[in-house]
């Protein structure tokens, strides 16, 4: 898995920063190039670690770098090791297929209570949910057509995600390479207007993971459509 790889790097390069060192210093404490580099890399692990949910015992840690880089007295087999990550990954992907499944009884929850609570809400038949904001008066794009729009996407928490808006430059894309909701929504509009789209992870992301948009997360667009290009 891709956190393990990137722990195992960093480990690597934590075990050099760390070889002329005993106690650990305090961040106002770096005075060298190298301090500044040890601290990065170790902040990096620790936010790697803290996305993945990764329990670790801090002095245990530090004692198997030392270990491993100065004395080569370490006290575990690679076998032991070995199994001990195994575990450790197996556990997380139970974890991870708990979360997933839960995010999308939430997602369909609430997509539930959307079109049941707001009357202003329309349903296609894939699931896509919209409400339309502004109505246009140019034309509809096709699937395969290029579009020219201003976003902002956030989640059922309203965290904002992502948003063309916010960078102050609208986003240009072909229609057919995105997410299913948009390729379906913007078709429905026309040039000119403004939708919001709350969209079932069917046909967003689906049970994919980042560290912006949890798997199984609804989207909710408030799209409109400059132009068609």
């Amino acid at each position: 898995m891709k956190y393990l790889n990137l722990l195992f790097v960093g480990l690597i390069f934590f075990e050099h920063g760390c070889a002329q060192k005993k106690e650990l210093p305090s961040a106002t404490d770096m005075e060298s190039f190298q301090d500044t580099v040890s601290y990065s890399i170790g902040a990096d692990i620790g936010e790697n670690l803290k996305r993945q949910n990764i329990e670790i015992n801090y002095g245990v840690l530090i004692t198997g770098i030392l270990d491993a880089y100065e004395t080569n007295d370490v006290k575990l087999d690679q076998k032991t090791r070995r199994n001990a990550m195994m575990k450790m990954q197996q556990s997380l992907r139970e974890k991870e297929d708990i979360s997933t499944q839960g995010n999308l009884k939430e997602a369909e929850g609430f997509l539930k209570n959307n079109r049941k609570s707001n009357k202003n809400i329309i349903e296609t038949r894939t699931g896509l949910q919209y409400r339309i904001i502004k109505k246009g008066n140019g034309n509809s794009p096709k699937a395969t057509d290029k579009v020219r729009v201003h976003y902002a996407g956030r989640l059922i928490n309203g965290q904002e995600f992502d948003s063309s808006i916010s960078r102050g430059e609208p986003a240009e894309f072909q229609l057919n390479r995105v997410i299913k909701g948009w390729t379906e929504g913007l078709q429905l509009m026309k040039e000119g207007a403004k939708y919001e789209f709350f969209i079932h992870p069917n046909l967003g992301y689906g049970n994919r993971n980042s560290p912006r948009i949890p798997p199984n997360s609804v989207l909710i667009f408030e799209v409109e459509l400059i132009k068609i290009l």
